[in-house]
């Protein structure tokens, strides 16, 4: 590629897409506190070079920018973690916690940590990254959206325990975002720049997550039942993007299952999962996707996992739209019993 190849191309980031059948309305923009995050984001923007001449569906940031992106996921871990089990009882069956951490930025993240009912001292442990719109009780409802009862429920049987939190701003953290869902209602009678459309961007509400998961891998890491030496992870739709973003990032993921990541939406965000493949380095991951699925379409799929820098790598379809026909769960459970267990 020639200097006279060369281009710099700054694109908006990409709309708010649902992963259910909602209206989701454009965010506001960011707050002050993150400006020095912005600054971040202009940066790597000025530093994604592509040539003209390229057909690649899905622009990705150059590799040299990767440790700059990375900066964004750093967290202060004196911050004490004031982790605590707000409630214990049983469901399905097996021993569940509510548990609360005290993650960054003052939040506080909620989650479930239920353990399968065996004489087992020490669990495997798979985190489960519910869609947008969703909470962690998404992983209790069979055959819902994501398939989230049927993926638990294997995974229990299988001898894991499972970890899921409520994503910023979703389930019992609306509270962050004034008790209004991020699928927001729009009030007609409102003039339309009086209109409420959220305190947090959709990038705030990716990058908090990936970081209060984190978080909870430090908090695991504090239990005798823990093993932390094998950790999984599957995501579903926003979830699938955390996947990317959380493996980059966090060495302690063992493997991982990014289900229907929306890449043809976040084509051009900085938490697009393109930009975040270097970060996985030789680390096992699957992709599963729908054939017809228009948020990330088969061309979209194919590109992404070509991106994937890991020998141990796989790429799987099925029927079904952004959702996915549940014959995808025994597939990303076995890619978990195979390279976690």
């Amino acid at each position: 590629m020639t200097a006279s190849h060369l281009y710099l191309r700054i694109v908006p980031a990409a709309a708010a897409v649902p992963d259910h059948d909602h209206i989701i309305t454009p965010p506001m923009p960011a707050s002050p506190r993150s400006t020095h995050k912005t600054s971040i984001l202009l940066a790597l923007l000025l530093t994604s070079v592509v040539s003209a001449e390229d057909t690649k569906p899905l622009p990705q940031m150059r590799p040299e920018a990767w440790p700059l992106l990375k900066k964004l996921f750093e967290y202060d871990n004196t911050i004490p973690l004031e982790a605590r089990t707000v409630e214990r009882k049983e469901f399905d069956g097996q021993p569940r916690e509510k548990i609360v951490l005290r993650t960054t930025q003052g939040f506080l993240a909620s989650g479930y940590l239920q353990f399968p009912f065996t004489d087992q001292k020490r669990f495997a442990c798979v985190l489960l990254l519910h869609g947008w719109s969703g909470s962690k009780d998404s992983w209790y409802q069979d055959n819902n959206y994501i398939s989230g009862g049927n993926i638990r429920k294997q995974l229990l049987a299988e001898g894991y325990a499972t970890l899921m939190l409520d994503a910023q701003c979703h389930g019992d953290r609306i509270a962050a975002n004034d008790y209004a869902p991020v699928n927001h209602f729009v009030d007609e009678q409102q003039p339309v720049g009086q209109r409420r459309k959220g305190y947090f961007t959709q990038r705030e509400i990716y990058v908090q997550t990936v970081v209060d998961y984190r978080r909870a891998i430090d908090y695991l890491e504090s239990r005798d039942d823990i093993d932390t030496d094998r950790i999984g992870l599957i995501g579903y739709s926003m979830g699938g993007t955390q996947s990317f973003m959380l493996t980059a990032v966090e060495p302690r993921i063992n493997a991982a299952v990014a289900c229907a990541t929306p890449s043809e939406q976040q084509r051009s965000t900085l938490y697009a999962p393109q930009n975040h493949v270097h970060g996985i380095g030789e680390r096992p991951f699957l992709m599963v996707a729908g054939t017809g699925d228009t948020m990330c379409t088969v061309t979209h799929a194919k590109a992404l996992f070509e991106l994937i820098p890991s020998p141990t790598k796989d790429l799987k379809f099925y029927g079904g739209s952004h959702k996915l026909t549940p014959d995808f769960v025994p597939d990303a459970i076995n890619w978990i019993e195979t390279h976690v267990r």
